[in-house]
């Protein structure tokens, strides 16, 4: 990670660009324990010269602080609701309180309404299948029917796993539907493109390198490769995995019958821990490649030097995301939990040595931390593994994981980053730091040159517990060793 001192330097000479695109946003996700305030966050986006933003629900919060930023919204429904989207008068009443409500002169610039968030993950074994097509005709319906159907478009942010290559063909001009979806798939692109409205999908390069040592690290990035994927079929020749996927999508809309419908990148980024892959230095490369190549309107070789509207994934680390699909799903933000940068990061496409306007005026807790109480009576020590599973089963300790900013420390290292993460999670609550008498209050940074160890935000959410829960030995499973964490 970039020294944060050098940062902090470059922050005060930058003079913050234009996005690479006018079609260049941020995800703006809201899964922590500590929330910044909406207005902080807006405030950002502005001084960073972002003019597009993409929620994962319609949040009062936020929408009240994007009014009179001009700033364009894609506003969503989250898949547990996609079911009572089917029911028109629900619908409708949706439309009216997210949207309508907000789209008045001096509002909020609502340009989409996202219907669900990936609902045809294969993870997801078909739950959502029967429900989001209705749910996405009676949303767009609904905001024909509220005369806002011109200008707001429903839409419904896809995995690129609804798409893929023939094994025996693994190129992007044979892209095809997934074959048990494809009529669903069909009838969907050819609503959205009767309605104007764009495909969204989902590509992470990243995770192409997760959990497959075999495929070529070069080619996740955008600054050339040794080994190019070559479409006979085309004569193309593929030097990144972005480009291969995003065409393997255009071989699809094609063979649906329509080739020509416009494609919105709703999510793409890189984390920076959880994973050995997951580093600052992997995420500043490849934004550095994706922004030059926005900046430039390359497009991809079957859309060449087409606009391509992207959102990037995403602008803040989320330390209450399911980690279901790895440890790195909290870390995905282009700042940390605090609105500050984690690299540098020139969003004009440029190159400069710059980074992105941190979040000003934050408020943190006192500087004070709760660590590993080293004059523990020995049995005590008996207790450690339950008492560190039981603090990262409230609190992130991702970070610990292997190939992590803070795997590598010793048994004492791991208990004070659990038992800290917890304390600050729970707003220094002094119940927070006792852990059956293994704990200890200090305010000696126990901070290692590579691992932080948190100050939480002053400003608390409702996303986690407000006061600490029962005591640790009613802990039956120990989430690090989940995590192959060596605890002692």
């Amino acid at each position: 990670m970039a020294d944060s001192r050098l940062l902090a330097a470059v922050l005060l000479v930058a003079v913050v660009g234009f996005p690479a695109a006018e079609a260049l946003g941020v995800n703006w996700g809201t899964m922590a324990s500590h929330q910044l305030p909406p207005s902080t966050v807006v405030r950002m986006l502005q001084d960073n010269g972002i003019k597009k933003v993409k929620l994962f629900d319609a949040d009062s919060g936020p929408l009240e602080a994007l009014a009179g930023t001009g700033i364009e919204v894609m506003v969503a429904i989250p898949n547990v609701m996609l079911d009572m989207m089917t029911d028109y008068d629900t619908a409708r009443e949706w439309v009216h309180k997210n949207v309508s409500a907000y789209s008045f002169d001096g509002g909020v610039n609502i340009k989409y309404v996202a219907v669900g968030n990936e609902p045809f993950l294969s993870s997801l074994n078909g739950t959502f299948l029967n429900v989001t097509f209705p749910a996405l005709q009676n949303i767009q319906r609904a905001l024909n029917d509220a005369g806002l159907g011109d200008t707001i478009k429903a839409t419904v942010p896809l995995n690129a796993d609804v798409y893929e290559s023939p094994k025996d063909t693994p190129v992007p001009s044979a892209g095809r539907f997934r074959a048990e979806i494809n009529g669903l798939m069909t009838e969907i692109v050819q609503f959205l493109n009767q309605s104007g409205a764009p495909f969204t999908v989902n590509i992470y390069p990243y995770l192409s390198l997760y959990g497959n040592d075999d495929f070529p690290l070069d080619f996740a990035f955008f600054d050339g490769t040794t080994s190019p994927v070559v479409d006979t079929a085309t004569g193309i020749s593929y030097t990144n995995v972005f480009d291969a996927n995003f065409d393997t999508l255009v071989s699809a809309l094609a063979a649906a019958g329509v080739g020509g419908l416009p494609v919105v990148v709703g999510e793409v980024g890189w984390p920076t821990d959880g994973d050995k892959h997951a580093t600052a230095a992997y995420a500043q490369r490849f934004y550095a490649g994706l922004l030059k190549k926005l900046a430039a309107n390359a497009g991809t070789p079957l859309r060449a030097n087409q606009y391509v509207e992207v959102y990037l994934f995403s602008l803040i680390d989320e330390d209450v995301k399911s980690i279901a699909p790895g440890n790195f799903e909290r870390h995905w933000g282009m700042t940390r939990y605090d609105g500050q940068p984690k690299y540098y990061m020139d969003l004009s496409g440029q190159g400069r040595n710059t980074a992105l306007a941190g979040a000003r005026g934050v408020e943190y807790l006192p500087r004070e931390w709760c660590v590993l109480n080293t004059n523990s009576p020995p049995n005590n020590m008996t207790m450690l593994g339950d008492n560190i599973g039981y603090a990262c089963t409230y609190a992130d300790c991702t970070s610990l994981s292997y190939g992590s900013t803070c795997n590598g420390m010793d048994a004492a290292g791991n208990a004070s980053y659990a038992f800290n993460a917890y304390y600050q999670v729970f707003d220094h609550d002094e119940e927070a730091c006792g852990f059956e008498g293994l704990a200890v209050r200090t305010r000696l940074d126990p901070s290692t040159g590579t691992c932080n160890f948190t100050i939480q935000l002053e400003t608390t959410s409702a996303a986690g517990p407000s006061s600490p829960p029962a005591t640790a030995t009613a802990v039956l499973f120990s989430v690090l060793a989940a995590m192959a964490v060596t605890l002692i």
